[in-house]
């Protein structure tokens, strides 16, 4: 009896081991388990991918800027400026030459950034990093020396260029992504060459979208915001989500603030990077009249009653505002069927129109209405 007790209390002891053992395998796994979801790289089936926090590892920045970084490039610049001649500023040569004398040129260096997005080597940058360049030369990771390159196509108002360099058909690219996803508060990452320091990365988040913006000349309407650093010479440059797309070029920064970036989204390079790559510039409908808004103040002066529509402060001459009979001082009212506000209205309509539509417009003049009609046509392209 005493033996069987023994037997049953062995069982019993054993039993209870094989349980606890059973219960800590269990715990081990399901925490083995937590720990490759936390450190699994996302993937790109994963819709958080590149967008959030989730399944970022230690690595993943690491891993997109080495895969990324190949198809970033530097861009150096020779530049051509006039200057005045220094003996202008000599009382006994003016006496003599007086200011006969020929301006001088004087050569400047420029440095930007870009990135290639195509095996053949096309590559997108800013256009102001190209403006007024007499030479471009692209430095290619793995190339010995600068690589000359050509304007293929670039705009002045959206502030982007193509390029074209011939370094064979096997050049490292990336991949445009889609800037509508990008919300407020997602990672971003910026290559470039700030102050000539190639492969420069931060990293930072989405500040704001749609920021208008205006630098050196340039209105912009659309921009991402972000805190990531840029700063001179990273102009061109791409600003990648967590997938390792591009969703930004970066284009300026403010001066006067830490951690104010900004950057073209790629809603908006796409609209127009065909225009670009074929025709040189970007096709747009122009009118070729200078407005603003009608206030109060400006109606008043007119003599009219009405405080709103677009005034034309300017006429293009040859320019189809100018061919149908607008003058400086007409108030444009109605547009194609629609009134006109003010002088925003008038120019999201032009700019929905197609080269070689014609509108109805009707304006005052001298407080009489009068109806003409316009042929849109492409606008002039700005020349190198």
């Amino acid at each position: 009896m005493l033996r069987r007790k023994k037997s049953l209390y062995l069982v019993s002891v054993m039993v209870l081991f094989i349980l606890l053992v059973g219960i800590g395998c269990t715990q081990n796994n399901n925490n083995n388990n937590n720990d490759t979801l936390k450190n699994e790289s996302p993937t790109k089936d994963n819709k958080a991918y590149g967008m959030s926090l989730s399944g970022l590892g230690p690595n993943t920045i690491a891993s997109i800027v080495e895969e990324a970084s190949p198809a970033v490039v530097k861009i150096e610049t020779v530049v051509v400026e006039e200057v005045n001649n220094p003996f202008l500023n000599d009382p006994f040569f003016r006496e003599f030459f007086g200011d006969s004398l020929p301006p001088q040129q004087r050569e400047s260096m420029g440095l930007g950034s870009g990135f290639i997005i195509s095996n053949d080597g096309y590559v997108l940058t800013n256009e102001h990093v190209i403006a007024g360049a007499r030479e471009i030369y692209v430095w290619v990771k793995g190339k010995d020396k600068p690589i000359p390159a050509k304007v293929v196509g670039s705009d002045f108002a959206l502030d982007l260029a193509v390029l074209k360099i011939n370094a064979g058909n096997d050049l490292p690219t990336l991949k445009m992504g889609n800037s509508e996803d990008v919300k407020v508060g997602h990672w971003v990452i910026a290559i470039g060459s700030p102050y000539g320091l190639e492969d420069t990365v931060t990293v930072g988040v989405i500040s704001a979208k749609e920021r208008p913006v205006t630098v050196q000349g340039h209105h912009f309407k659309n921009l991402l915001q972000t805190d990531a650093s840029i700063n001179p010479g990273n102009s061109g440059g791409p600003l990648l989500n967590l997938k390792g797309e591009v969703v930004g070029i970066n284009t300026a920064v403010n001066a006067e603030a830490q951690g104010i970036g900004f950057a073209i989204p790629t809603s908006t390079v796409k609209e127009v990077l065909n225009d670009l790559i074929e025709k040189g510039h970007v096709v747009r409908p122009w009118m070729g009249v200078q407005i603003q808004t009608v206030t109060p103040e400006i109606a008043k002066y007119l003599g009219i009653k009405q405080e709103w529509g677009a005034l034309i402060a300017g006429v293009v001459p040859g320019s189809p505002a100018d061919k149908a009979g607008l003058q400086r001082g007409d108030v444009i009212t109605g547009l194609d069927g629609k009134t006109i506000k003010n002088s925003d209205e008038l120019i999201e309509i032009i700019k929905s129109k197609d080269v070689g539509d014609t509108l109805k417009v009707e304006a005052i003049r001298n407080g009489q209405k009068l109806e003409l009609y316009v042929t849109v046509t492409e606008r002039p392209v700005r020349k190198y």
